[in-house]
C-alpha cells in the first residue's frame, strides 16, 4: 500500500473514531438520556465558585454547598448566607482574602476546602469533608464548625474528599483520597497512579477513627447503600466503583462493583436503591466535535448501568443529588452555580 494510500486510511479511521462512542459501558440504555444543556442555575456571590457537593437538611432546607474561599454557604430560597466555616477562616482573616487577586488554590491550604457534605438527619449535624482541615461538624444553627478528624491510623489526613453519614447509627465514613497529594495537586494522584488513598469510618458516640481499607487508587465519593449493608466509593483514577461491604458473610472486604464511562467524583443514592456517579469527563474526550459528552450515570443497586445524563462539555459535575421531587441538583468544582434538571 503506498504511503498516499495509508495516509488516506488513517485519516479515514481517525474520523471514524470521533463518531463512535468512547465506552460502551454506559451504552445500549433503554432509558432516554436526561439533557442538563438547558439547565436551572442557582448563581453563588459573585467570585465565588465550585460548589462539589450539594446536601438538604433534615427540613428540607437548602441547597447547602462548600465554595471556593472556604464556606458552607446556604440558599435561603432567595440568595446564600454563610452557613458554617472553619476554625482557621476566622483566625487567618479569610473573608479580606476573597477579595484579593490570588487564585483560590492559593488560599486553600489556610481557609480550607470544604469538599463532600452530609447531614446527620435527626440530630441535624452536618459532617464535612474538608481537603486541607480534615473532617468536620457543625450544628444545625452553623458557625464554626468542630474539627473531629485529622489523623487516622498514625498517618495525617492529606486530602479528605468525600463523606456519607449511617442515618441510624450516627457513624460517619469518608475517604482521603491520597497520603502524598493533596488537592491542589489532584492530577498528579491520577497521572502517578498513587494508590495510597484510604477510607474510614469515624463513631461519633467514642470519637475514635478505625482505616477500613488503604492502598486505594483515589477514593473520591463514598455512599452507604440503602440497606446500610455496604460502601460505594469513587475509584477516580481507575474509572470504577468499589464496594465495601459492612456487613455479612464478606463483611471489611472490597470488591470492584461497576466499570464506568468517565472519571467519577461524588455517588449519592438515588432515593430507588440506586446510585448517581458524577462524571468529571469521559474516559476519552475530544475539545472538538459535538458540544455534549456524558456528564453522569445512574448505577443499579447490582452494579447495572441504568441512565446517563448529557450536557455540554465545559460542564464537569462533581455530585449529582435527586430529590423526591424528581430534582436533581449538579455540584461541580469548577462552575459558578448549582445547576438544577428535571429527571422526568
Amino acid at each position: 500500500m503506498g504511503s498516499t494510500a495509508k495516509l488516506l486510511l488513517l485519516a479515514i479511521s481517525v474520523v471514524a473514531l470521533l463518531f463512535l462512542p468512547c465506552t460502551n459501558a454506559a451504552r445500549d440504555l433503554k432509558t432516554k438520556p436526561i439533557d442538563a444543556g438547558k439547565a436551572q442555575q442557582l448563581e453563588l456571590p459573585e467570585s465565588l465558585f465550585g460548589p462539589e457537593s450539594v446536601a438538604f437538611d433534615g427540613h428540607g432546607g437548602g441547597p447547602y454547598v462548600g465554595v471556593s474561599d472556604g464556606r458552607v454557604l446556604r440558599w435561603d430560597g432567595t440568595g446564600w448566607k454563610t452557613f458554617a466555616y472553619s476554625p482557621s477562616y476566622r483566625k487567618n482573616n479569610c473573608a479580606a482574602m476573597s477579595s484579593s487577586e490570588l487564585p483560590s488554590v492559593a488560599t486553600e491550604s489556610s481557609c480550607g476546602r470544604p469538599l463532600g457534605l452530609r447531614f446527620h438527619r435527626a440530630s441535624g449535624y452536618l459532617y464535612i469533608a474538608d481537603a486541607y482541615m480534615g473532617l468536620m461538624r457543625v450544628g444545625p444553627n452553623g458557625g464554626e464548625a468542630k474539627v473531629l478528624v485529622k489523623e487516622a491510623g498514625g498517618a495525617p489526613l492529606t486530602f479528605t474528599n468525600g463523606v456519607d453519614v449511617d442515618q441510624v447509627t450516627g457513624e460517619v465514613y469518608f475517604t482521603d483520597s491520597s497520603m502524598t497529594y493533596t488537592r491542589a495537586q489532584n492530577r498528579m494522584v491520577t497521572v502517578t497512579g498513587d494508590s495510597t488513598g484510604r477510607i474510614m469510618k469515624y463513631d461519633p458516640w467514642t470519637n475514635q477513627v478505625t482505616v477500613l481499607q488503604s492502598g486505594l487508587q483515589y477514593p473520591n465519593g463514598i455512599s452507604i447503600s440503602a440497606d446500610r449493608t455496604h460502601l460505594i466509593v469513587a475509584l477516580t483514577g481507575p474509572c470504577k466503583l468499589l464496594r465495601f461491604w459492612l456487613k455479612g458473610p464478606k463483611a471489611e472486604t472490597p470488591e470492584q462493583f461497576a466499570d464506568l464511562p468517565g472519571y467519577p467524583d461524588n455517588v449519592r443514592l438515588d432515593g430507588k436503591g440506586g446510585y448517581w456517579v458524577a462524571l468529571n469527563r469521559e474516559k476519552v474526550e475530544f475539545p472538538f466535535g459535538l458540544d455534549t459528552h456524558v456528564i453522569a450515570v445512574k448505577i443499579g443497586a447490582e452494579g447495572d448501568k441504568l441512565q446517563e445524563i448529557r450536557g455540554p462539555k465545559d460542564v464537569r459535575p462533581s455530585e449529582l443529588l435527586e430529590r423526591e421531587d424528581g430534582k436533581i441538583y449538579i455540584g461541580s468544582i469548577e462552575l459558578p452555580y448549582v445547576g438544577i434538571v428535571s429527571s422526568t
